[in-house]
């Protein structure tokens, strides 16, 4: 068991896993006192404590002489709170304080408080996270899902909150298998006009380096190729750049410096997934001998503080930052006023994205670069 954490909070945590990830339906058997004494070496009463607050909290029942029970979770409802559990991926850097300040500003006026949790991108802490809201007294969710593109282990804890009553919304990207509510920017039409802003200034030969473990990258990829065939311009696919949660400090500049310096038909600009990345790469072509933009133009993703701060002007596809933390918002109540009817009539938004040009892409002579035009 975990230090620093009471043993019975920790029975407490592991029955409730148990009963969430074996989705246990009302009245099956769960864990006897015996049992749970003989597995985790503690004494009766701290059994009996941990199993007290899980009947009390609605998660098991006990009938005398016949052993331990779950109970019916769809008849326990949140009682009135006035928090709102907010899960994001990241919270101090990069976009999410703007969009957590949107959150606020629809949540603190209406009086409802914000439990703000992040994942670090990382699904064992996600499930963490969930467990924990679980056990709290919450009115409704806004989550940012964890490596999106991914097949999910947690979608039971989503079941949950739904016997309970609790309504979620996601934002930025969703689970798919969930069918849920979300506030999400169209990625697909981001990336097509980010390429396509490109190809208007005349580069044909564009590296696109994208993210595999969340929708996002995904559908920025398929804009970059659907601009492409648009405009006849030949699909390179030694051009595209793959890269995970894990890599993305390392690989992608390295990959970009790789393709600049190796390749005999230089490419004359990229597509990058989003801002942070864009500023990696600047430094890493930079380090080469390239410059922006006479050299290579650059695209980012999502107009954040790294657009503007840099010396390099970061041409890139507008993020909704804080209209899309209010929207949540905004959603949320009418998900918690519409009750059992949340779960099947989700709310859908997807804003259209719009692209702010800068100094970081330039047009270029035809005349003057092979092209890889058909």
């Amino acid at each position: 068991m975990a230090a620093n954490v009471p043993k019975y909070q920790q029975l407490k945590e592991y029955v409730i896993e148990y009963i969430i990830k074996e989705n246990l339906n009302a009245h099956d058997p769960v864990f006897t006192e015996n049992e749970l004494v003989n597995k985790f070496n503690v004494s009766r009463h701290t059994v009996r404590k941990a199993l007290d607050e899980l009947e009390n909290e609605g998660w098991i029942y006990r009938k005398q002489g016949a052993g331990t029970f779950c109970a019916d979770r769809s008849a326990v409802k949140s009682v009135d709170s006035n928090n709102i559990a907010v899960i994001t991926t990241y919270i101090n850097d990069y976009i999410f304080p703007r969009i957590i300040r949107g959150i606020d500003q629809v949540l603190s006026k209406e009086g409802y408080t914000i439990l703000l949790y992040n994942t670090n991108n990382r699904i064992e802490r996600e499930i963490d996270i969930l467990e924990n809201v679980l056990t709290k007294n919450i009115r409704g969710i806004i989550i940012e899902p964890t490596k999106s593109a991914l097949p999910h282990i947690n979608l039971n804890y989503f079941q949950e909150f739904k016997r309970k009553g609790i309504p979620y919304i996601f934002i930025n990207s969703y689970y798919d298998e969930l069918k849920p509510s979300y506030v999400i920017q169209d990625d697909e039409a981001g990336g097509f006009i980010a390429t396509e802003h490109l190809i208007e200034l005349g580069h044909r030969n564009i590296v696109g380096i994208f993210k595999s473990d969340d929708n996002q990258g995904l559908n920025r990829y398929k804009g970059y190729i659907k601009a492409l065939r648009k405009h006849g311009v030949r699909i390179k696919e030694d051009n595209i750049i793959w890269y995970t949660t894990e890599e993305m400090k390392t690989k992608p500049p390295q990959m970009a410096a790789r393709i600049f310096k190796e390749e005999d038909e230089k490419p004359t600009a990229i597509v990058c997934y989003n801002d942070q990345i864009a500023m990696w790469v600047i430094e890493a072509l930079r380090n080469s001998g390239l410059s922006i933009p006479d050299d290579v133009s650059i695209v980012g993703f999502d107009d954040s503080d790294y657009a503007v701060l840099s010396d390099v002007k970061l041409t890139s596809v507008i993020h909704p930052k804080e209209e899309m933390g209010r929207e949540a918002a905004r959603i949320l109540f009418k998900l918690i006023d519409m009750g059992n009817k949340a779960f099947e009539e989700p709310i859908n938004i997807c804003i259209k994205p719009e692209l702010k040009v800068r100094t970081s892409t330039k047009k270029i002579d035809l005349k003057e670069v092979k092209t890889w035009a058909n």
